[in-house]
């Protein structure tokens, strides 16, 4: 039986399961709802043109949390950041989520699809800036000094996600692709672990419970990210020295 390839190229996509056990609820919450609205209520470009300060206001709540001294990355996140530097191939990061702990944990080139709640977007000019404080109505662009038309960097429902073509290129290149926290349901992320097994990549995923599409993967690994993850980095670095020895 010939041996199986080595693992080069690895494509990770992760989502808000990942950043739950870190302490951030994840985004519709444990009952669908934030202070009686359903989160598609108040994550629209049409719910920010009918009422942007209660879509501002459930914004700052959630950056307010992210600020938070208690919120640090956690042992999945830091894992993803060691596999990242100590990998000899590529590892590529794309995440579902809008915090900036895969950052803070480490990983260099974090490509956020839905945006980053630690930025902000002038509807007018469209430049992009830092924002750990609050957003309103009277908020002003620093960059054309236009008023009232700052919004949250988030890509809201009906917007198409960030990097969405750079990650179907990437996964059609890949050998490994692994899911961590993700729930399967949302598309187009939903997606990506069907590119990359039509390019002939592995595919793992590492969840509470089998997502949406767990029957697309070659692995299914139950538990939180926080145990899974490392583990799985250590096996894939230690799989990667045993062929650079066989090399």
């Amino acid at each position: 039986m010939p041996m199986p390839m080595p693992t080069r190229s690895i494509v990770i996509l992760t989502g808000a399961g990942i950043s739950a056990e870190s302490g951030l609820p994840t985004f519709r919450g444990a009952d669908g709802l934030w202070k009686g609205h359903r989160a598609e209520e108040v994550a629209t470009p049409e719910a920010f043109a009918r009422d942007p300060a209660l879509v501002h206001e459930f914004y700052n709540t959630r950056r307010r949390l992210l600020l938070d001294p208690g919120i640090a990355p956690n042992a999945a996140h830091l894992a993803i950041a060691r596999l990242q530097s100590e990998f000899p191939g590529e590892v590529q990061l794309f995440t579902q989520n809008v915090d900036d702990l895969h950052e803070r944990a480490g990983s260099p080139d974090v490509r956020h699809m839905h945006g980053e709640l630690l930025k902000s977007r002038c509807a007018a000019c469209g430049a992009v800036a830092e924002c750990r404080g609050d957003l309103g109505e009277e908020s002003r662009c620093a960059a054309c000094q236009a008023p009232g038309v700052m919004r949250p960097h988030i890509v809201w429902f009906g917007e198409v996600p960030f990097f969405l073509e750079e990650a179907v290129a990437m996964l059609r290149s890949a050998d490994l692709f692994i899911a961590v926290g993700t729930s399967g349901r949302v598309y187009p992320a939903a997606g990506f672990v069907r590119v990359a097994k039509a390019s002939g990549a592995r595919a793992i995923e590492v969840n509470l419970e089998e997502s949406a599409t767990a029957a697309l993967f070659d692995e299914c690994r139950i538990g939180t990210a926080s145990d899974q993850v490392p583990v799985l980095v250590e096996a894939l670095l230690a799989e990667a020295a045993a062929a650079a020895f066989g090399d």
